[in-house]
């Protein structure tokens, strides 16, 4: 981390991004808006999950570290084989390993953390549908949430009770040219 308290390398404004955090953060909402003001592709990684991953959690059965592993390696590829194109991706990444492992295929990813207060979480994921990730499985991924450290390139933002659209311009304001803090100010 260099002493302006940015951590990384590279512009930010041309770096893949992945959107990370807890189910119910608004990974996809927010990934698909800032996608569409980027003009770059969208991917969702739950849609790199196998069928059998899927009714495991559907059967309110956490992912263990191993079960993980190979959609991992599918999330960094998919990066990886987007080049020349930028992507951004909605993905957990809930642990440093597991970003590890992303970036172990896409070494030049960048991470937004979304952070928001447990019981907003939970209001959101009650009122949604979603095909396998019950709300049962939000405690499972609060403890397993190990949050950007300042080695990797990335922000954190605090949800809080922002719009979509708003989280979405404090991520641009935080690009062009940016090399990535990892530990910036929760609040913008």
């Amino acid at each position: 981390m260099s002493a302006d308290g940015r951590a990384g390398a590279g512009d930010g404004a041309s770096l893949p991004i992945v959107v990370m955090g807890v189910s119910g953060a608004g990974k996809t909402t927010v990934g698909e808006l800032l996608a569409r003001e980027l003009a770059r592709p969208f991917i969702d990684a739950d849609d790199l999950h196998d069928a059998e991953m899927k009714g495991q959690m559907a059967r309110g059965i956490p992912l263990s570290d191993a079960d993980r592993e190979p959609w991992l390696d599918r999330v960094g590829r998919a990066i990886a084989e987007a080049d020349p194109a930028v992507p951004v991706i909605a993905c957990s990444a809930l642990k440093v390993a597991y970003r590890d492992r992303i970036r172990a295929h896409a070494p030049q990813v960048s991470f937004v953390e979304l952070v928001g207060a447990p019981g907003v979480i939970l209001d959101r994921l009650r009122t949604r549908t979603h095909a396998y990730m019950p709300p049962e499985l939000l405690d499972s991924q609060l403890e397993t949430l190990e949050p950007l450290t300042e080695r990797e390139a990335g922000i954190r933002i605090d949800i809080g009770g922002d719009a979509p659209a708003d989280i979405v311009q404090r991520i641009r304001a935080w690009m062009p040219g940016a090399l990535p803090p990892a530990t910036a100010p929760l609040r913008g």
